[in-house]
């Protein structure tokens, strides 16, 4: 049965525009995998990672899949692979960047996949662009809506 999932996409590195809309257009022509929904793009400065890193662009994207979780994490890591993406230093700039955040309503906890993804809720430039997608939908985990998990974050501020 599919399911609907949803991803973040990220780039800092070369033409991160073109970078996020090739990813998108690689899932696209993934058999079982249809793009429903995209955000806006968003830049944001780098979080994490080394002080001089470049400002990211980010986005959201909403996934009918037949795939598991497990098989969709390894399309997504091919997709960061073939347009460039290497894994040097942990949070580094990147050609891109894509995170499985949500897969249905289910919670998973293996040592290759978390479900939710687990800082999402702890990240503005992931949840602003999912909010444009899904604003009341409930985070499994936390039980709150992606709209009030950003709410959260505005007050924190």
């Amino acid at each position: 049965m599919p399911v609907t999932a949803y991803i973040a996409l990220g780039a800092n590195l070369g033409d991160r525009e073109s970078n996020i809309r090739a990813a998108l257009e690689k899932l696209e022509h993934t058999p079982g995998i249809n793009v429903t929904k995209i955000s806006t793009l968003i830049e944001n400065p780098a979080v994490g990672g080394p002080a001089d890193s470049p400002p990211f662009l980010n986005a959201a994207a909403e996934l009918v899949t037949s795939l598991t979780p497990p098989a969709l994490l390894e399309t997504l890591l091919t997709v960061e692979q073939s347009l460039g993406r290497t894994r040097d230093v942990k949070w580094g700039p990147r050609a891109l960047d894509l995170d499985l955040l949500l897969y249905a309503d289910h919670i998973l906890n293996t040592p290759g996949l978390t479900i939710p993804h687990p800082l999402m809720h702890q990240r503005r430039f992931v949840l602003e662009p999912l909010a444009q997608l899904a604003p009341d939908l409930i985070h499994p985990a936390t039980k709150r809506t992606i709209r009030e998990l950003l709410a959260d974050l505005d007050a924190r501020r």
